[in-house]
């Protein structure tokens, strides 16, 4: 990151946002991955070292939310609808066009939705007000998340478990599970390991 918290080579022409911090050592692709930020949160996101955020993520923060992602994560395309708290661990693999969301931001009754689609439409920012408290996200270390999938408010995805593309996650998934479907469903165990020594030790030490 330049001085000046723009990216060199970056298209567009933004800032990284100053409660952000980003590692050194990270891979940051693009300012545009903000343009739906809004969190005032101190800290509000950190991108651990040698973490992979490429073209198409975005973090998609209220004013509260923060997000943690840890040393050598890589996302791509993925999309964080935060407005509480979201944690990725260390060695994860986020793929594209998945959401991870902890909040709904709109009620479930329909007439709820119309009348807070009518105060927005009242609104000089034309935003929905918070609609919803939002409960936090906790994915583990090396956990694989495949395309499309999604993520629901609240759920927590052990270390060292698999979620199958197009999959919506509305429960809680065990450590070293391989999930899919919607709702998704326990398919299969795999073999627990120390992950963190096997993910620590794969990382290079800092120059």
């Amino acid at each position: 990151m330049n001085p000046d918290r723009t990216l060199p080579g970056d298209w567009h022409p933004g800032r990284v946002p100053t409660n952000v911090d980003v590692d050194p050592e990270a891979y940051l692709e693009t300012t545009y991955s903000f343009q739906l930020f809004r969190s005032q949160a101190e800290n509000a996101i950190k991108i651990g070292r040698g973490a992979s955020i490429y073209l198409g993520v975005m973090f998609d923060l209220g004013p509260e939310g923060r997000v943690n992602i840890g040393q050598f994560t890589l996302m791509n395309g993925c999309r964080i609808i935060c407005d509480r708290q979201v944690e990725i661990g260390d060695g994860c693999l986020i793929s594209w066009n998945t959401i991870l969301m902890d909040s709904h931001r709109v009620p479930a009754s329909a007439p709820a939705r119309r009348a807070l689609l009518e105060a927005a439409a009242r609104r000089e920012d034309r935003r929905l007000a918070p609609a919803e408290v939002g409960r936090p996200i906790q994915i583990g270390d090396g956990v694989w998340i495949g395309f499309d999938a999604c993520v629901l408010p609240g759920v927590r995805i052990g270390e060292g478990s698999v979620v199958g593309a197009r999959s919506v996650v509305t429960d809680d998934v065990p450590a070293f599970s391989v999930v899919a479907g919607n709702p998704a469903r326990l398919l299969r165990t795999l073999a627990p390991t120390d992950l963190r020594a096997e993910l620590l030790a794969q990382c290079p030490p800092p120059a």
